[in-house]
C-alpha cells in the first residue's frame, strides 16, 4: 500500500496546510529560456548518469535529481557572484546549476582524474571553490551546520554574501539542524535554509515521520521566518529566492524556504520506490513537471517546437559529451591514493 502523500499547490492555490501560495511574478522571454536551458541540462545529465550506473560504469551511490530541477536552477537565478552553495548527496543538479563544467561532474561519477575531486570522491563529494559550490556530503544534515559556518565566516568578514544550505524533509529531522538555527538567528547570520521537500526522504512519507509536516514552519521557535514554496514551479522559486536573500543581505539573519518538490526516480538508484504507486509518479509528471511548464509557457508566447528542440539537442550533445570524456579520461594513479586527504 502506498504511503499517504502531501500535495504539492501549484502557485495560486491552497497548501496542504491552508494557506494560499500567491501566483509568481512572469518572467521575461530571456528568463524563460535561461531555466529552460539549465533544467534540461540537469534533466539530460541525471538520465545519462543513470544509463552509465546502469552499465556499471559508475559506483557506489548515485541519488538522481530528476523531478527537482526548478529548484536550484531559480533559487541560481536569486544569487550573485561570491554567493555560497552547500547541499546533501543529491547534489549532481546543484553543480551544474553552479556553472560546474559536466564533464568534470561525469568524470568524477566514473572515478576518473578529470573530476572535480579528481576521481576519489565519487557522486557525493564534489566540490568546486571558483565557483562557490562546497559540496556534495554524505552524511545527512552535515551541510546544515557547515552551511551556517559559511554564513558565519560571511558576517565575520564583513561582506554582503550569503549561503545557501540545500537539505531535505528527513535532514530536517536532524539535531545539528536545529542547533545550527539557533546559532543563526542568534547571531544573525547570512543563510537560506532551502529544505527540499520530495515527501519521501529515503522512502518514508513526511505524514509519518514528522509531527510538524509544514517545513517553513521548523524555525519559528528560533524566530526564524519561513514561507512554503511551489518548488515546481521556477518563476516561484526565484521570487522566493529574491526574497530570502533580500533578507539576509539586509542583515536581519537567516531564512527558511520550504520548496515543496517531487523526485521522480527512488531514493538512490539501488531503490525500486515501491512505497508509492505509479500514478501517483504520473500524476505529478504531466500536471506539474517543472521543465514542461517553461516550455508550454514559450510555445504560448509563439516559440515553435523546432526552436526548442534545437535547445534539447544542444543540451544533449553537451551531455553525451561529458559521458564519453567521463569513460575515456584516465583512472587517477595509485600514487594519488593518499595525496589531499586529511590525516
Amino acid at each position: 500500500m502506498a504511503a499517504p502523500k502531501k500535495s504539492v499547490a501549484p502557485a495560486g492555490q491552497a497548501t496542504g496546510n491552508g494557506a494560499t501560495q500567491p501566483s509568481p511574478p512572469d518572467f521575461n522571454r530571456d528568463q524563460e529560456l535561461h531555466a529552460l536551458r539549465d533544467m534540461l541540462l540537469i534533466r539530460r545529465f541525471e538520465e545519462k548518469a543513470g544509463q552509465l550506473y546502469g552499465m556499471g560504469a559508475i559506483g557506489g551511490f548515485c541519488h538522481l535529481y530528476i523531478g527537482q530541477e526548478a529548484i536550484v536552477v531559480g533559487m541560481q537565478m536569486a544569487l550573485k557572484d561570491g554567493d555560497q552553495v552547500i547541499t546533501g548527496y543529491r547534489d549532481h543538479g546543484h553543480m551544474l546549476a553552479c556553472g560546474m563544467d559536466a564533464k568534470g561532474v561525469m568524470a568524477e561519477l566514473t572515478g576518473r582524474h578529470g573530476g572535480y575531486s579528481k576521481g576519489k570522491g565519487g557522486s557525493m563529494h564534489m566540490f568546486s571553490k571558483e565557483k562557490n559550490f562546497y559540496g556534495g556530503h554524505g552524511i545527512v544534515g552535515a551541510q546544515v551546520s557547515l552551511g551556517t559556518g559559511l554564513a558565519f565566516a560571511n558576517r565575520y568578514r564583513g561582506n554582503d554574501f550569503v549561503s545557501l544550505a540545500y537539505f531535505g524533509d528527513g535532514a530536517s529531522n536532524q539535531g545539528q539542524v536545529y542547533e545550527s538555527f539557533n546559532m543563526a538567528e542568534l547571531w544573525k547570520l547570512p543563510v537560506v535554509y532551502v529544505i527540499e521537500n520530495n515527501r519521501y526522504a529515503m522512502g518514508t512519507s513526511v505524514t509519518r515521520s514528522s509531527a510538524q509536516t509544514d517545513f517553513s514552519k521548523r524555525g519559528i521557535s528560533f524566530n526564524i521566518p519561513g514561507e512554503q514554496v511551489d518548488g515546481m514551479d521556477v518563476r516561484a522559486v526565484k521570487a522566493a529566492g529574491d526574497k530570502a536573500v533580500a533578507w539576509c543581505r539586509a542583515g536581519k539573519g537567516p531564512y527558511i524556504l520550504e520548496m515543496q518538490t517531487y523526485r521522480y526516480r527512488g531514493h538512490s538508484m539501488s531503490d525500486p520506490a515501491k512505497y508509492r504507486t505509479r500514478e501517483e509518479v504520473d500524476k505529478v509528471r504531466h500536471d506539474q513537471d517543472p521543465i514542461e511548464q517553461v516550455r508550454n509557457r514559450l510555445l504560448a508566447e509563439k516559440m515553435t517546437e523546432q526552436d526548442l528542440k534545437a535547445i534539447d539537442a544542444e543540451v544533449r550533445d553537451i551531455v553525451n559529451a561529458a559521458a564519453d570524456f567521463a569513460q575515456h579520461d584516465a583512472e587517477p594513479d595509485a600514487s594519488e591514493l593518499y595525496t589531499d586527504v586529511y590525516r
